[in-house]
């Protein structure tokens, strides 16, 4: 998700000066502030999957070809049919593939660098998009097994999974 920016009053006003105005002193100004705030619901599946992190375990669905998608999806990506056979799957896996982050951003899960990696779940025959904290670099594979690292306090929130780290770290 793009990052939020409110800008200041010095960022979101607009002055006619004099010059601008054709030299007739006239001062116009007029705050502005562009956002488009949202509310989503996030329906049956998601939520179900959401209430499962908040409970410490991660489900995915399965499939009338017995694919279990993690996350869960509402239909079939390859039919179209509706899913609503749930599968819980372990909160440990193997990176298939990553990227690695060496300056974090403000609203990055770690305040250190970490991978952006996909995690294939025991379970699952998909990939999980998460953080990984593997602490350098140079520790990070493809292949490498990862287990999740659960908050202390969970919301039901995708964030209540910390990170990923290398199993036996």
């Amino acid at each position: 998700m793009p990052r939020r920016h409110t800008p200041s009053l010095e960022e979101a006003s607009y002055t006619m000066s004099e010059h601008d105005s054709g030299g007739q002193g006239e001062v116009l100004q007029a705050v502005h502030v562009l956002e488009y705030p949202y509310t989503r619901s996030v329906g049956a599946v998601i939520g179900r999957f959401l209430g499962g992190l908040r409970d410490g375990k991660i489900e995915g669905t399965r499939t009338a070809a017995g694919r279990v998608l993690v996350p869960p999806c509402e239909y079939d990506p390859e039919t179209g049919e509706g899913l609503d056979d749930f599968v819980e799957v372990a909160d440990a896996g193997v990176v298939t593939t990553w990227t690695w982050v060496t300056t974090p951003r403000e609203k990055h899960p770690l305040d250190r660098p970490f991978a952006w990696a996909l995690v294939k779940l025991d379970g699952a025959d998909t990939g999980l998009l998460h953080a990984v904290d593997a602490g350098e670099g140079a520790r990070m594979e493809t292949g490498m097994r990862v287990k999740a690292r659960w908050r202390e306090e969970r919301t039901g929130a995708i964030g209540d999974i910390e990170c990923f780290e290398p199993e036996g770290a």
